[in-house]
């Protein structure tokens, strides 16, 4: 049976799910909503996608879509991920879940309530180099005693990954932080007990501030601080740096590498070298075994308790 999916935010990151998703089978693209029409329309042709529209509604009515995956703007993607699970639809939502944690709460209640399968994208979980560090951990082979992380940016204007003008702000603390923040936990194993922040000066006119500074501690002792800046002018991206008891590891998207720089064969961690593309195949298997995804709303959710009191943190000073 073939699944019958549908995409919002036809811009840089819905291109990536549309790649990704031309890998596995079993799975259509039936329906594109973007923002502009013309746009729209024009990556629905490239991806052979027949319906298009501007508006969510008209495709949550549509019969025949089973799931839905947003790649729309962070403010948006609770309130959506609700009406999709209320449309009686799988959701798979991009990451941040929410930037109110209120809201995310929302969409977990929802999907336990429906049973559906309801998934952020916490890609970071996916990502074949930690995949690699995770069955260390797994097996007992490695510990991490501290992970240093660098998130960074150039980013002086409100621009997207494509270098086209955006329509919402992005987040350091509710977007970027989040990777980190749930893979911490996820690669410890163990909750987050401790966090601290603080940051730099408010921008004059994107409203947020452009550097940040992020402590964790987890339950069994492990820490992890993380650098976060839009005003890096120098290589950009997030870079891990595991420490362990065993050994050293720097994770660069999907590359791996030793403390001594020596690259790690990765290539067969998983079916695919594409974070993006293992990612979506766990929401499609997910919704055909009915069962809870990696990833799924409910596992994520510590992560966005933590962020909110990190975010009553830095308003409180």
């Amino acid at each position: 049976m073939t699944i019958k999916a549908a995409l919002a935010g036809a811009g840089a990151f819905g291109i990536k799910h549309l790649d990704g998703i031309k890998n596995i089978d079993g799975v259509e693209v039936v329906s594109l909503i973007g923002r502009e029409l013309d746009k729209t329309r024009e990556v629905a042709q490239k991806y052979g996608i027949g319906h298009v529209t501007t508006d969510l509604a008209d495709t949550l009515a549509l019969p025949e879509v089973d799931a839905v995956i947003l790649c729309t703007p962070t403010q948006m993607h609770a309130s959506q991920a609700l009406a999709c699970l209320k449309a009686g639809k799988h959701v798979q939502v991009e990451i941040p879940l929410c930037d109110v944690l209120a809201e995310g709460q929302a969409v977990v209640d929802l999907q336990r309530s429906t049973g559906l399968v309801a998934m952020c994208g916490h890609t970071r979980r996916f990502n074949p180099s930690h995949q690699w560090v995770n069955q260390k951990i797994r097996a007992g082979q490695f510990h991490i005693q501290q992970m240093d992380v660098q998130t960074y940016f150039f980013r002086r204007s409100n621009m997207n990954a494509l270098g086209q003008p955006r329509s919402w702000t992005d987040h350091l603390l509710w977007h970027h932080a989040a990777h980190t923040v749930d893979l911490f936990a996820y690669q410890c194993g163990s909750p987050v007990v401790r966090a601290n922040a603080i940051q730099g000066p408010i921008h004059p006119t994107l409203g947020i501030a452009m550097d940040m500074s992020i402590q964790l501690q987890a339950a069994n002792g492990a820490i992890c601080t993380l650098s976060l800046s839009f005003n890096n002018d120098g290589p950009l991206g997030t870079f891990f740096r595991y420490i362990g008891d065993t050994g050293t590891y720097i994770a660069r998207y999907d590359d791996l590498f030793t403390g001594k720089e020596e690259p790690i064969d990765v290539s067969q961690v998983a079916v695919s070298m594409n974070g993006i593309e293992l990612q979506d195949r766990e929401f499609f298997a997910a919704i055909r075994e009915g069962r809870e995804p990696n990833a799924s709303v409910a596992s994520v959710l510590p992560c966005y308790e933590v962020l909110h009191s990190l975010e009553q943190q830095l308003n409180s000073h």
